[in-house]
């Protein structure tokens, strides 16, 4: 290699482009934003590659608790596509801690949703806190306690 082609890649090299390596909470972000669209769409395969699906899994929310993956299977067949006919959660304000091969997020939501029933909009507000840990070679969802947010805020 002669002088000037160096010259050329030691100036070149800053410029080219170059993979940025994922932050620790990146894949937890991700993992978040399949979640929500798993709930849009009342989704049960896309929630199974977001949630462990053992029976050591939990989901508490405000019609009560799930334990188990086939119990929380069943709050996106019977809840979310039983209910509603159009749904739609948009995350907020997301914050996630990861600890070696434990991670918890928590986050504001919004949820739009019609119901079947009467084809009434229902939309609430509330907040989310979701526990991972690793495992199948990622991260997976073990752990969600949600509630509407308090009244006044």
């Amino acid at each position: 290699m002669n002088l000037k082609s160096l010259l050329a890649l030691i100036v070149l090299l800053p410029c080219w482009p170059q993979e940025r390596p994922l932050t620790e909470a990146e894949p937890i972000q991700h993992l978040i934003a399949n979640y929500a669209a798993a709930v849009d769409a009342a989704d049960v395969k896309l929630a199974g590659r977001v949630w462990d699906n053992s029976p050591d899994v939990t989901f508490i929310h405000p019609l009560g608790e799930a334990h188990g993956w086939e119990e929380v299977k069943g709050s996106f067949t019977e809840v979310m596509g039983g209910m509603f006919s159009e749904r739609k959660l948009t995350p907020r304000d997301i914050m996630v801690h990861v600890y070696g091969d434990s991670a918890w997020s928590e986050f504001s939501w919004h949820f739009t949703a019609k119901q079947k029933k009467d084809g009434a909009t229902v939309q609430t507000d509330g907040r989310e806190t979701q526990i991972y840990r690793k495992a199948r070679g990622g991260w997976v969802l073990v752990h969600v306690h949600y509630s509407e947010m308090p009244k006044g805020q």
